[in-house]
Order: C-alpha cells, then sequence, then structure tokens
C-alpha cells in the first residue's frame, strides 16, 4: 500500500479532535498556526478558544489594542509571534477588507507567516497542493526513509519538502498535511515511539536498522546566554508600586516589568543596596531592601536563561504614579514576573 494510503488510513483512525480542524476559515487556522509555533496544542488550545471568544474575526483583532493582545497571550512565550499577529490582523481587515490571500506565495508576504504556516493555511484553507515540513514532517519521513541529512541546515529543508510533495496526494493535500503531522506527535515521537504498534513498522528504514532513536540529525547546537535579573519591586507608603514597559528591542519587547538592574552574576544584598540608594532610586527615601524570593527563579528562553531575583524596596515617600497589587494585574506581564505578583509574593 502507498506511503501515503497507510498514512491517511491511521489518521481518520487515531486523529484528535482540535477546534481548527472543523473550519476551513483561513482567519481560524492561521490563528491556530501562530499559537501552534513553539507550542504544545494542549498548551495552545486554551489560548485558541481564549481569542475566539475574544476576537472572532479579523476585525475584531485589529481593532484591539496591542496590550490587550498581549495580555491574552501571556504566559505563551515568543511574544513577537503576538505583536505580528495584531500587525497582520490590521493589514488584512484594513488593506485587503478582511479577506486572505487565497495561495501558497501570497500568504507568504504576510508578517510572521513563514514557509510552514503558508503552506498550512494554503492547504487546510484552500486545498492547495503544497507540503508543510515542521519538526514533525523531518522525523517521519527522516525515520521512514533512513534520511542522515542535518535538519538544521537550509538545504535539508528543501530536501523534505520536495519529498513530501512527492508523496502528497494532489487531490487531498490537507488530508495529507494533517496526518503526517499528526503522527508524528502522536505516534513517531521524538524519543522513545512505540514502533512495535506502529502502521509503518514492517517497512520503516530507520526500524529495521535500528536508527530510530538517533534520527532525525540536528547537528547545530542551541547557543545559551545566561543572564541575572534583579528586579527592585518599589513599596510606598501606601503600598503601591511602579513598573516600567519594556521599549527596546529583544526579548518581551513591549511587556511590563519593575524596575530592573541587570548584573554579570547572581549578586547579594550589598551590591543591589548600593545600586539602588545610589543609582537607581537617590531620590527616594529607602526605609528597607529584602530579597522576596529564597532560591532564585531560573526562566528558560530558546537562547537564554534568566536568573531572575526580586528585591522590595520599601520607601518612605509617596510615589507619583503608583500602581497597586489589583491593578498590576491588568498588564501584560512576562510570565515569570505575573507569577510572582498572582503569589502575592510582591507582598513578603
Amino acid at each position: 500500500m502507498d506511503f501515503h494510503k497507510v498514512l491517511i488510513n491511521w489518521y481518520l483512525q487515531n486523529k484528535r479532535d482540535l477546534p481548527w480542524r472543523k473550519t476551513a476559515d483561513p482567519y481560524l487556522i492561521w490563528l491556530s498556526e501562530i499559537m501552534l509555533q513553539q507550542t504544545r496544542v494542549a498548551q495552545g488550545m486554551p489560548y485558541f478558544f481564549a481569542f475566539t471568544k475574544e476576537f472572532p474575526t479579523v476585525f475584531h483583532l485589529a481593532n484591539a489594542s496591542e496590550e490587550q493582545v498581549l495580555k491574552l497571550w501571556q504566559g505563551l512565550g515568543y511574544y513577537s509571534r503576538a505583536r505580528n499577529l495584531h500587525k497582520t490582523a490590521q493589514y488584512v481587515a484594513n488593506e485587503l477588507n478582511g479577506i486572505f490571500p487565497e495561495n501558497y506565495k501570497s500568504l507568504l508576504k504576510l508578517k510572521g507567516v513563514g514557509e510552514y504556516t503558508a503552506a498550512a493555511i494554503a492547504s487546510f484553507s484552500y486545498n492547495e497542493a503544497v507540503p508543510v515540513v515542521d519538526g514533525n514532517v523531518f522525523r517521519v519521513l527522516s525515520r521512514y526513509f533512513d534520511i542522515e541529512s542535518d535538519i538544521a541546515l537550509p538545504a535539508t529543508k528543501k530536501e523534505f519538502t520536495e519529498l513530501a510533495s512527492e508523496l502528497m496526494p494532489k487531490d487531498n493535500p490537507a488530508i495529507f498535511n494533517q496526518a503526517i503531522m499528526e503522527f508524528g506527535a502522536l505516534q513517531c515521537v521524538p524519543k522513545s515511539p512505540n514502533c512495535m504498534v506502529c502502521d509503518f513498522n514492517d517497512s520503516c528504514a530507520a526500524l529495521q536498522k535500528k536508527k530510530v532513536a538517533v534520527l532525525p540529525v540536528k547537528l547545530k547546537k542551541t547557543k545559551v546566554t545566561n543572564r541575572f535579573f534583579n528586579y527592585l519591586v518599589l513599596e510606598d507608603v501606601s503600598g503601591n508600586t511602579i513598573i516600567q514597559k519594556r521599549t527596546a528591542k529583544g526579548i518581551w519587547h513591549n511587556l511590563y516589568e519593575f524596575p530592573l538592574l541587570e548584573t554579570d552574576e547572581i549578586v547579594g544584598f550589598d551590591l543591589v543596596s548600593k545600586a539602588v540608594q545610589n543609582d537607581i532610586f537617590p531620590s527616594y527615601t529607602i526605609i528597607g531592601i529584602e530579597e522576596c524570593v529564597e532560591t532564585t527563579v531560573i526562566h528558560k528562553l530558546s537562547h537564554q536563561h534568566l536568573h531572575i531575583q526580586f528585591w522590595k524596596v520599601k520607601i518612605s515617600d509617596k510615589l507619583q504614579n503608583g500602581v497597586n497589587v489589583r491593578e498590576l494585574k491588568s498588564f501584560p506581564f512576562p510570565i515569570v514576573i505575573y507569577n510572582f505578583i498572582e503569589k502575592q509574593e510582591i507582598n513578603c
């Protein structure tokens, strides 16, 4: 039996019941695909429901403020996705009268839409015969055909795209794309797949050659940078604090945070106290400084590990434009800071 027939038959028997599979609406499919970049389905599902409830059409999303979008996105990570989502919604609503481009090449021109997302929308919404190639597809094809090409290289992406295109039934590309991604997500998983119950166990080259654990090949290692953040949680005589927006390019752009002292390593009370009184808040009367959390919080991003300490800085002054704890929760924060606020460790 042909590869695609076995694959699609497996999919029809095993596919998950996911809301974006019940529609051909390009807005909903685009929304789901942007959310599922770098995100597991279980994590992304509640956000999909929240967004479609708050922004049922691309016009609703376009008319929202960026802060509304970032707040709803809070905790999903990779916040540039949310900012691009908002800008693209505005472009589609205002420049294209709410109508998404109807083919792969035109979809690629949208901000935040790469080859994979464009292929997904084009095939799922418009049944265009263009293959999707993501980590799941790399894994399935590299194992089944015993391909040792390094998936970190651009040339390999082209190689796998061409192979997927050859395998794809041109009369039903959408179901093939869904099937191969689902197969990688549920059956041909990264670690310890159950090959004994796999529909391809009599024809998978990697299984025959005992190479399942070493495929796909990815040689390029991501260099991780360690950064050390000291957040200074001011508290005035009224119990209010201050926050600031991260406007510089880089992580957490346009999200909010407490005043920040970034250092070269984990630091103690003496250095923080000196910096607070001499450099950061010299105009306030400091009456107490203490560390709020006993252990440093390590927050891991794709290329950075953030070592975060929170410091309560009590002042005898009354803050201009101070924010209370209840108001704080309405602002979009990086999830590590929001969790700190939620636990009310701000009141340490």
